[in-house]
């Protein structure tokens, strides 16, 4: 599946990415109590169809129910090289499953999923390894947070995970590393940068006041000088359809009206930001709602 900057075609290869939620989940969306490494409870609230429930006690996996899982991650890379996606992404950070997993306070067990640093990597190892050998490791990047405390995890020995498991992921060889990082971890990116044969793409974590300032460009500039290959930005994509172009124009750039929109029914939120420059888009699907004109000529999109 390949789209061009006009969204014709011809450009850009697209990755899907594979995310399994571990305890992130709950009943009153899935109908399923939610697996884990162990039974561990999310420290947070979930918005679920019935709105916002505390998280339930996860049930801990069992060893074949962690093979199976790893079998799941490869049939979804094969169906999504099917559907047309040049590959996928496998999620191992932000507190996810395999995130789970490599954490000292999500896993507590003590078979080989468990315990030392090198039980700990072996599910998100085994989920990647998996998924290259169902569509080549051309086809696979790696998704990694440390340090990243984003849904209530506890790594308790960044410093040791993340060497072992970037040196296992690099025997088996995939497209590419993303990494995302937290403010004031320039020395962890280069240790990182060091250790890392392959294509590295880095994701700096933006405060408020970082992307109203440019969207993270000046962030994403520092890091391709330090050494990133890529570059990945995104927040700025929910609220600009038109980002691209906005960041080489300088432009301003539209906040994201609500931290919990997405999480709502509807439209609004997701396809009425006004873009830059109206002739570049189709106009207005028949039908779609009217929205007024913003600074510098903004139009509303096209519904989606």
């Amino acid at each position: 599946m390949r789209t061009g900057a006009d969204g014709r075609g011809g450009g850009a290869a697209m990755f899907l990415q594979l995310e399994h939620g571990g305890r992130v989940g709950h009943p009153d969306t899935s109908g399923h109590v939610p697996l884990a490494p162990s039974a561990v409870r999310l420290p947070e609230r979930l918005h679920t169809p019935g709105g916002l429930r505390d998280a339930p006690v996860p049930r801990a996996m069992t060893a074949g129910e962690i093979r199976s899982a790893v079998a799941d991650f490869a049939t979804a890379a094969r169906n999504a090289v099917a559907a047309g996606f040049a590959g996928v992404e496998v999620h191992a950070a932000n507190g996810f499953l395999p995130h789970q997993f490599l954490a000292r306070g999500t896993n507590l067990r003590t078979d080989e999923w468990g315990g030392p640093v090198e039980h700990r990597t072996r599910f998100t190892v085994e989920v990647v390894r998996a998924v290259a050998g169902a569509i080549g490791r051309e086809r696979v990047g790696v998704r990694v947070s440390p340090g990243v405390g984003v849904n209530g995890i506890e790594e308790g020995d960044t410093e040791a995970i993340y060497p072992a498991l970037l040196e296992a992921l690099a025997e088996i060889g995939p497209a590419y590393l993303h990494v995302l990082y937290a403010g004031g971890q320039r020395a962890r990116f280069q240790e990182h940068r060091k250790a890392w044969p392959g294509t590295l793409i880095a994701n700096q974590q933006l405060s408020r006041e970082q992307f109203a300032a440019d969207g993270g460009k000046g962030v994403a500039e520092r890091l391709l000088a330090e050494g990133a290959d890529l570059v990945s930005l995104g927040r700025g994509f929910l609220a600009n359809p038109d980002f691209v172009e906005r960041l080489r124009a300088d432009a301003p750039l539209k906040e994201i009206r609500s931290e919990f929109l997405m999480h709502v029914q509807g439209a609004e939120g997701y396809n009425d930001y006004p873009v830059l420059h109206p002739s570049l888009h189709p106009a207005p699907a028949t039908g779609a709602a009217p929205a007024s004109a913003g600074p510098r000529g903004d139009r509303p999109p096209a519904a989606a």
